[in-house]
């Protein structure tokens, strides 16, 4: 047998790896974002959704789904009635997941540890300070010191829902500025949307995930003012933080993880946890990530790292909302 006949033998002796082969069932994997099209979590869901299909085998498909509303928790409160077989999951994020349940009065109608399936932690999504085209100043510094001096009336700003990371992010930029409860809060369904607001000029700025503003920002519709986090972002290297900009230690960052229905079996949550994590390993992604204004989360990240991602996100956001005095109603 010569080795041309020797490799096509042991390719039909290797059978292809189907869903059933890995406890998935037989039928597409739908990924629900809980935010409307356009925003961070959309967009986070598609890049990951399109990887991920190729690491669960030649025929499988993950669908991204879209169940906006109420900063994710409209979409949460469905998943944990889904069957936890493995084929409806959520990409979520910080809001419904480690604010939310802080800011409500009695709490969500689901737990966050309890009612759900902890299977990766996705990507890290850095937040920026954006502005209108018009807005009254040249540079990071000049916006702080802008907001602060006011009239903070005429300087409302954008968000992408109450109770969403912006919201807070925001609020918390107003708390450091000793002008809590001072801005005109205008909330948006989505990032997308929010952004659009800032460029048109209908809000005076806001706080957007990166990935909701970076083609606004690279086509100049809004201003780039601060990274709210400690570190700049490598595709955005001029921006500079916020804690560089008069506003030392500020650090708020959203974040992005996979979950699914409560008891999902172990098997099947770590063969999905494989696939995802096979994703962000992926050069490819990597790079994708970046231009959204993402960066795959590549550190320990088994079901039981991302359970204690979350446990230790809702310990520390709690400290956030105590900050910001913000409360709500869902």
């Amino acid at each position: 047998m010569n080795r041309r006949s020797l490799l096509a033998a042991a390719t039909l002796a290797v059978p292809a790896v189907g869903h059933a082969q890995q406890g998935l069932p037989d039928r597409p994997i739908t990924l629900v974002s809980g935010f409307s099209p356009g925003g961070s979590t959309d967009i986070t869901a598609r890049l990951l959704a399109d990887r991920m299909q190729g690491f669960l085998g030649p025929n499988a498909r993950v669908v991204v789904e879209n169940r906006p509303g109420a900063s994710g928790t409209v979409a949460s409160e469905w998943l944990r009635r889904q069957q936890p077989d493995g084929t409806i999951l959520m990409l979520n994020e910080a809001s419904s997941h480690a604010l939310i349940p802080h800011a409500v009065a009695g709490g969500t109608r689901y737990n966050p540890m309890d009612d759900f399936t902890h299977v990766a932690i996705a990507a890290n999504g850095p937040l920026i300070m954006i502005a209108a085209p018009n807005f009254p100043a040249a540079n990071a510094a000049e916006a702080v010191a802008k907001l602060r001096a006011g009239p903070q009336d005429r300087l409302p700003y954008a968000s992408s829902g109450v109770g969403s990371i912006p919201h807070f992010a925001a609020e918390s930029v107003a708390v450091a500025l000793g002008l809590g409860g001072k801005f005109e809060h205008i909330p948006y369904r989505s990032g997308g949307l929010m952004v659009e607001s800032i460029a048109r000029g209908e809000t005076a700025w806001g706080v957007a995930v990166l990935a909701s503003a970076a083609a606004q920002l690279r086509d100049n519709r809004v201003r780039g003012i601060a990274i709210t986090g400690l570190e700049r972002f490598p595709t955005f290297p001029d921006t500079p933080t916020l804690a560089e900009s008069g506003m030392p230690g500020f650090d708020i960052g959203n974040w992005f993880a996979v979950i699914g229905p409560p008891r999902m079996p172990p098997a099947v949550t770590e063969t999905l946890n494989r696939a995802i994590n096979s994703a962000l390993r992926d050069p490819q992604l990597q790079e994708r990530f970046l231009v959204a204004g993402i960066t795959a989360y590549t550190r320990p990240n088994t079901p039981a790292d991302a359970r204690a991602f979350f446990q230790a996100e809702l310990d520390k956001f709690k400290g956030v909302v105590e900050r910001t005095g913000v409360r709500m109603e869902l």
